[in-house]
């Protein structure tokens, strides 16, 4: 067990591995009942959104999610961001732990009249991963799931109450995040833990969600993205959409579009045994271009992978990069992100 943004969560049930491998092949369960929500409802509430995120989402219908960013004025990402529309009035953001506070100070520092803001303390979320996710959450909660398409959510009767089941995750694979209070969420556990297991789900901790979502090429908060990084820097250029009007950070993101980023973010695979970690110099040659910022052994691609932010130009798919590791030199190769070929593809602008 370990703190995580305030939170006590389990790093790992059985074992790293195991738990990331079984989720490939068959279905695991998380706890992610960290993650923050935040209600924003009200006649002014698209507005304020359109004026605060990064991404359209006027082009989002009720029923679907968009995934976007918060950024501050001199557009660097305060949070990467899950919006749920409910309907025109009505929205609901997932939010990282860690940033909840701020992330709610930034809107309601843009809020106007008729419109509100609120934290939600009292949600649970279960993410349920995996290729056979689906089957089993029909089968042990008796619920339908085959129309909900990707990026979509819908609610179900629930046991003694509801939920929100959206066809979400961050694994790569297919799968759904289950959002419910805070009573029902244990009582939801409960059955995946007793039961699931004759279907073929098991628990899965932190270790194997960092692991799944670097092979798929899923930025972390705080690793990939942060108050020194923008989107474009991140390769999350889709998150941004210039067209539709004015919003925080828009003149800076423009300038840099025009300007051109000093830094870029890379995919590479490790060419021997070394495993790369958060913050080890990247070098090319005889020159220092840039660091680490996530890197672990991949099961699924049975080598060490990592990601980096380079100097923009150094870091071209193929090109031979050295990550300095313990005073010595591993060779690295530049890939192509996701690491793995993913059950969905990644969600544009739209």
């Amino acid at each position: 067990m370990v703190d995580f943004g305030g939170w006590n969560l389990p790093v790992y049930y059985t074992s790293i591995l195991s738990e990331h491998q079984w989720t490939r092949s068959s279905c695991s369960f998380f706890d992610v009942s960290h993650l923050g929500e935040i209600r924003v409802s009200g006649p002014a509430a698209f507005d304020l959104l359109q004026r605060c995120l990064t991404n359209d989402l006027g082009k989002c219908e009720s029923g679907r999610i968009q995934y976007t960013l918060l950024c501050d004025e001199r557009g660097f990402v305060l949070d990467d961001i899950l919006v749920y529309k409910e309907a025109q009035e009505e929205y609901h953001l997932i939010v990282n732990a860690a940033n909840t506070e701020r992330d709610l100070a930034q809107l309601k520092k843009y809020s106007r009249d008729g419109v509100s803001v609120e934290k939600n303390s009292g949600m649970a979320c279960i993410a349920v991963q995996g290729p056979r996710s689906e089957k089993i959450l029909e089968k042990l909660f008796g619920v339908r799931l085959r129309q909900i398409p990707y990026y979509g959510f819908k609610e179900e009767k629930c046991l003694d109450g509801s939920a929100w089941v959206s066809r979400t995750g961050y694994t790569g694979e297919d799968g759904f995040e289950v959002f419910s209070s805070a009573v029902l969420g244990p009582k939801i556990w409960d059955i995946l833990v007793a039961q699931g297991k004759n279907e073929g789900a098991l628990p899965a901790g932190l270790g194997a969600r960092n692991t799944l979502r670097l092979e798929a090429g899923n930025v972390l908060y705080g690793h990939e993205l942060d108050e020194e990084t923008t989107p474009l820097e991140a390769g999350l250029s889709f998150t941004v959409n210039f067209e539709k009007g004015d919003f925080v950070g828009r003149e800076s993101l423009l300038a840099q579009k025009k300007n051109g980023v000093q830094k870029s973010l890379i995919g590479f695979k490790m060419k021997d045994r070394s495993v790369p970690r958060e913050n080890y110099p990247v070098w090319k040659g005889d020159k220092r271009i840039g660091r680490v910022t996530s890197g672990s052994f991949a099961p699924t691609v049975g080598q060490s992978i990592g990601m980096a932010f380079v100097e923009t130009g150094t870091g071209a798919v193929g090109a031979d990069i050295q990550i300095a590791i313990h005073g010595s030199m591993a060779e690295a190769e530049v890939v192509r992100r996701p690491f793995v070929e993913l059950k969905h593809k990644r969600i544009s602008s739209g």
